[in-house]
């Protein structure tokens, strides 16, 4: 099965360096861009068989994910 990339440069790569910037000069910015990161790896890892899950758990992963993505792009727009 192959899966899409979630990360937030491969989303927004217009944004790349605005990304960086608020990574390393916004503390919040930087924890929810890596709850995010990790998040995505973890459903990464369940839609290629790694890890095994509910489906209920995976649509609350992602759900999340979706959410995070959504703040973490306010965040860059609003930079």
């Amino acid at each position: 099965m192959l899966t899409e990339k979630h990360d937030l440069i491969h989303e927004f790569p217009e944004h790349r360096d605005r990304i960086h910037d608020l990574k390393v000069g916004n503390n919040h910015f930087a924890r929810l861009f890596d709850e995010y990161h990790d998040l995505d790896h973890e459903i990464h890892r369940i839609e290629t068989g790694v890890e095994n899950t509910s489906d209920d758990y995976l649509e609350e992963r992602k759900k999340r994910r979706l959410f995070l993505k959504d703040e973490l792009y306010r965040m860059i727009r609003d930079a």
